[in-house]
């Protein structure tokens, strides 16, 4: 793969990069349920805060999956004098219903500026005065020899006994959290936002935090470029979730209930369900349409240079086959899959990047010096794009796993991307945790009670970079993962 960097020194001085990937989409049917559903999201009114006012209670709605796979709720309680109490809870199992341990963090946090490397997010420091452990149950041992590398344990942890892993008083050097690759870098990067119209006092609130790094021994030095899983404010009378891990504490975790294992069926459509965020400055929406008859699918990733995914940057469009492998051994109920992409076709979406692309010499991204503003170009025949740092054909392992929302719509979710940038080109790099959730579109539930095929239709993919710095688009132009 030829070297990116001229590619990237060019982007960082016009500031804005467009790309598309995949065969020549077709345009989606306006009576679909994706077309409308991706029109309603656009069409959301979005209200973010800067600096935000985090002040409050803030609680998970869902068991999260970490990388690792680590499964946790979290109960976050943060005051006006900038002190907070975070309590994390951590499971044995992904719907949260087994307790292994707990922990209790205290500090303080501030927010600091609006973020140059994520556009709508705020930059925080924070403080960490303290951090204290609690086993449940047979899980104290299995706690105990991860503490061993950072901490010498005099006696055996008892379940339902508090312990300090982290006090500021304490001499340098003594830390018991490195055990359990424990870091609050999450907190340096934040996002407060609010969803429906003003003046509407049922609009849920959600605040993001940084996202954990996907290499477990890179988390205390991370510094978040995208997000988790949004807490929801305690207030949410209509989040039963939510309730149950308020109510909780140091000594009483959320037990949420358990949960039946749903098929994974991909075939269909489905798309997006919020704008979505991604290391390396991407902000994007997805469509992915999926044929189980004949395990083809095509996807199109919709790139924007802002975090309500207004002003479309580039687009990617691509194709190919997959197949459908063993259950995870990691997170029950989620599948192995091997997705290989084999077409690919890039569209720019902005002067700028036409012109950029029409740099580049020979056979490397499409056809030399032809490239349109708007106008898509099947860069299948050069083996990819080579400027893009994407070549044909590309293997990826995968992760889906199925689920629904409140209301019972089917979710889909599929592998979080690594940290680096780099691509889940190998078995031993498939991913164990998730992206936000996909939502069935009601166009491919139609087509699922036909039994139709749908593997004709295309997906696309769009991508912006908003930042016009070396370090922030650096990622986005090393991005050669699709799913």
């Amino acid at each position: 793969m030829m070297s990116l960097y001229p590619l990237v020194i060019l982007l960082s001085s016009v500031g804005v990069c467009v790309l598309r990937v995949g065969s020549d989409p077709v345009p989606l049917d306006s009576s679909s349920g994706c077309h409308s559903r991706l029109k309603q999201l656009h069409g959301q009114q979005v209200t973010v805060h800067l600096p935000p006012n985090i002040t409050g209670h803030w609680v998970s709605s869902s068991c999260e999956v970490r990388p690792g796979p680590e499964f946790i709720t979290r109960s976050y309680r943060f005051y006006a004098d900038l002190s907070f109490q975070a309590l994390q809870f951590f499971y044995q199992d992904p719907d949260c219903s087994e307790p292994s341990y707990s922990l209790r963090i205290r500090g303080s946090v501030r927010p600091l500026r609006g973020s140059w490397l994520v556009r709508g997010g705020a930059v925080c420091e924070y403080h960490l005065s303290r951090v204290q452990l609690l086993c449940h149950g047979p899980a104290a041992e299995l706690v105990q020899q991860r503490l061993r590398s950072s901490c010498d344990l005099r006696q055996p942890l008892r379940p339902g006994r508090t312990y300090e892993l982290w006090d500021e008083r304490w001499a340098a050097g003594r830390d018991c959290t490195r055990g359990l690759d424990f870091s609050m870098q999450e907190l340096r990067l934040m996002r407060l936002e609010r969803r429906g119209h003003h003046g509407d006092p049922s609009r849920p609130e959600e605040l993001f935090l940084g996202d954990v790094h996907t290499e477990r021994a890179q988390r205390s030095l991370h510094q978040p470029a995208g997000y988790q899983t949004p807490l929801q404010s305690a207030k949410m009378e209509r989040c039963g979730i939510c309730q149950i891990v308020s109510s909780a504490d140091l000594h009483h975790p959320p037990v949420l209930p358990a949960q039946p294992d749903r098929p994974v069926r991909l075939h269909g459509n489905w798309v997006s369900t919020r704008c979505e965020v991604r290391p390396g400055v991407l902000f994007l929406t997805r469509q992915l349409t999926f044929d189980e008859d004949s395990q083809t699918w095509t996807g199109q990733y919709d790139h924007f240079s802002d975090p309500v995914c207004r002003h479309p940057t580039f687009s990617i469009s691509a194709s190919g086959r997959y197949t459908r492998g063993a259950p995870s051994a990691a997170i029950r109920g989620a599948v192995e899959f091997t997705f290989t992409v084999t077409h690919m076709t890039v569209t720019p979406m902005d002067v700028a990047t036409t012109s950029l692309l029409n740099v580049f010499r020979g056979r490397e991204c499409g056809s030399e010096g032809s490239w349109k503003l708007g106008v898509p170009q099947d860069v299948t025949w050069t083996s990819g794009c080579a400027a893009l740092g994407v070549r044909l054909p590309h293997t990826e392992y995968e992760l889906f796993r199925a689920g629904h929302d409140p209301s019972g719509h089917s979710l889909l979710y599929n592998g979080q991307r690594p940290s680096d940038g780099s691509s889940p080109d190998r078995p031993e790099r498939r991913p164990t945790s998730f992206q936000p959730p996909l939502t069935r579109c009601s166009a491919g539930e139609t087509g699922e009670r036909r039994g139709g095929r749908e593997g004709d239709q295309r997906f696309r993919l769009n991508s912006g970079c908003g930042s016009n710095t070396l370090h922030g688009l650096l990622p986005v132009i090393l991005l050669h993962t699709f799913m």
